[in-house]
């Protein structure tokens, strides 16, 4: 368990080369760790108010946070760890900022109801997304670049073409705010198909996967290019704030307001672990790529190491 932060942690992430990861916390900091070792190796500051999301560029040498104070920023990871650029343009809270695949740019969901891109290279904002009816709570691109899924209070998913900024799909199952999206690898194909009982005569579903946790307490599996609800994932008792694909795709790990962390196992649609994580809410949930690791993050302000066994 590692504490050094001052208010609740709002996001978990790892490094995608360097063994370190990184908190983000409603105290305006970002902490930099060792995974490893649970060291505290040193704090970014510049927000001024709480940082709701985190992400690294896929070289891993650029990190872009967004805050309530409804800037995003980017912060040099390879040798100074100085805010190299601040982006503002949205009218509110900032919850959720990504990558592009290509690290070119950023893409940003916000209290303001818009989904915003921006070039890394400028701090342009080059697209809006209009169409959600009220707060976006979280955005993530396909691995291709070619989609964007977003979740919001009104309840719904969407799926944006990049290039054309229309909403491709509106996904509506759940009965309370979507919290959190995650889009399954290309490994998580043949569970979800098995799961949905997919007709092999008929041809299996083909996907994109997107998988969604709501405050109804549900996580739900969609078919985003036939625009269809799969399946269901019930067992969380409160809200489900953060999802995570397995890389080998057979497992989706969620973390919920119920102080639990879950694995689920996709082919059986069941939970095989429940990980009483947090002593408060569990607010987020990361996947190494390559090393056995899960990391959480809560409002109790601590980080917690899970070794996958």
């Amino acid at each position: 368990m590692i504490s050094g932060h001052r208010a609740p942690v709002t996001r978990v992430i790892f490094h995608p080369v360097f063994s370190i990861m990184v908190s983000a916390s409603e105290d305006a900091t970002i902490k930099v760790w060792d995974f490893e070792t649970g060291e505290y190796e040193r704090t970014l500051k510049g927000h001024t108010d709480s940082i709701q999301d985190i992400a690294f560029d896929p070289s891993g040498k650029l990190l872009a946070s967004c805050s309530a104070d409804m800037s995003i920023k980017l912060w040099d990871f390879q040798q100074s760890y100085e805010c190299v650029r601040t982006m503002l343009g949205h009218d509110h809270n900032v919850s959720s900022v990504a990558f592009m695949p290509a690290g070119d740019f950023v893409v940003s969901a916000s209290r303001d109801k818009t989904v915003k891109m921006w070039e890394v290279a400028t701090g342009y904002c080059v697209k809006t997304f209009v169409g959600h009816r009220d707060w976006v709570r979280m955005v993530r691109p396909s691995s291709d670049g070619a989609l964007l899924a977003t979740c919001s209070n009104d309840q719904s998913v969407r799926v944006w073409t990049v290039a054309t900024k229309e909403c491709r799909v509106e996904l509506r199952a759940h009965d309370h705010v979507v919290e959190c999206v995650a889009w399954a690898p290309d490994a998580s194909a043949a569970p979800i198909n098995e799961a949905a009982g997919a007709d092999n005569r008929k041809g299996a579903h083909r996907g994109p996967f997107l998988a969604s946790g709501s405050r109804d307490k549900t996580i739900r599996i969609w078919d985003v290019g036939a625009g269809v609800a799969l399946f269901v994932l019930v067992g969380h008792d409160n809200w489900v704030r953060g999802l995570a694909f397995h890389p080998g795709g057979k497992f989706l790990v969620s973390a919920s307001d119920d102080k639990t962390l879950r694995v689920w196992d996709l082919r059986n649609k069941r939970c095989m672990k429940v990980l009483d994580a947090h002593k408060h809410f569990c607010t987020s949930v990361d996947f190494h790529k390559s090393h056995p690791y899960v990391i959480s993050g809560g409002v109790d302000q601590t980080v917690k190491v899970w070794e996958c066994r």
